[in-house]
């Protein structure tokens, strides 16, 4: 089946739930964890996104964010390549490390914000990583302390939080402690962690009157909100879901990238396929594996194979920034790539 195109746009909010393969550890100590948070301060400094809550589990970790200068794609490709590059550096270690690609729920802000906000700073108390909300303010791999004033995090966006609970600091931050306690006694909230009906609806007990009264309501997995939001979401993203999906444009076939690398290049396929260090060679491979996973969609693992190399060899390349080769390579094929600005950074 094929997968279904997400939602997003600038200045969509979206809760991201990313978990490790098979439920193993993705943070294995506080090494691993300062890289994941420099990583995610980096987008959050250079514009790409607005964090408003987040939280590093062993095993997954949440984000609450608004898109901005680029697509949610985009800034998570950036974060986990980089991240699992590094990880797996660092364990001597191969292959993937996320479950297959992250979650992502797009909200409406005006009823779920607060409520999302303390359902993710949360977790490190519910999963017993900490032990009382005393310990959660200390907590350094979440944000609830930056919001409590506890912690200080510039790249975190606490003004926009604080300002939900009121127009002084020091008040907003007792009214969001006080809120986030009585979150505590709350335990699960199934409009926030159910299916698309359950969320729109605001919980299992909502929907089922709603069936009794005939009702009818929009629903959709990937998003949080009542029916009116999720149709709303639904119509203005019809176009930029088309786009995102490239109805309509063919993607050209790895074969075909590779002979353009290699003119734009000045080397051979053979060159190309036979791990070759020469400088050149190096280049086009660059090229090639930046252009295939970041513009066309194709995996680390299609690409490595075409060529004969490692995986890690393909996503290192992708991760890195835009080689100049790209852009002639683009050229030879009449398209531009999406984030050409941002890459050159």
């Amino acid at each position: 089946m094929p997968r279904t195109a997400r939602l997003d746009a600038p200045g969509v909010l979206h809760h991201v739930i990313c978990r490790g393969i098979e439920r193993r550890a993705v943070f294995l100590d506080d090494t691993d964890r300062d890289d994941f948070v420099r990583r995610l301060s980096a987008l959050a400094a250079e514009g790409s996104l607005s964090i408003y809550a987040w939280a590093l589990l062993p095993n997954h970790f949440h984000l609450l964010c608004r898109t901005q200068r680029h697509p949610l794609s985009q800034s998570m490709h950036r974060l986990l390549t980089g991240y699992v590059v590094n990880f797996n550096r660092r364990r001597t270690r191969h292959g993937h490390l996320f479950q297959n690609r992250f979650k992502s729920i797009v909200c409406q802000e005006d009823s779920y914000l607060k409520e999302l906000v303390r359902y993710v700073h949360l977790n490190p108390l519910r999963s017993g990583l900490v032990d009382d909300m005393e310990g959660l303010e200390r907590y350094p791999y979440c944000g609830h302390g930056a919001l409590t004033g506890r912690q200080t995090l510039a790249w975190q966006d606490t003004d926009h939080v604080l300002a939900l609970f009121d127009r002084r600091a020091a008040r907003a931050r007792h009214a969001y402690r006080s809120h986030v306690a009585a979150g505590a006694r709350m335990g699960r909230r199934p409009e926030l962690v159910g299916g698309g009906l359950v969320r729109s609806r605001g919980g299992w007990s909502e929907v089922r009157a709603a069936r009794r009264r005939g009702a009818l309501d929009a629903c959709d997995p990937r998003i949080l909100g009542n029916g009116d939001f999720v149709s709303d979401v639904i119509q203005s993203s019809n176009a930029r879901v088309q786009q995102s999906l490239r109805v309509g444009a063919a993607r050209p076939e790895i074969e075909a990238l590779c002979r353009q690398a290699c003119a734009v290049c000045g080397v051979s396929a053979g060159e190309l396929r036979a791990g070759s260090r020469r400088r050149p060679v190096v280049a086009a491979r660059g090229a090639l594996a930046w252009l295939a996973m970041r513009e066309f969609g194709y995996s680390g693992a299609d690409v490595a194979r075409h060529l004969g190399v490692s995986t890690s060899c393909i996503t290192r390349a992708a991760a890195a920034p835009r080689p100049p080769e790209v852009a002639a390579l683009m050229e030879t094929i009449g398209r531009r790539p999406v984030d050409e600005t941002s890459s050159q950074r």
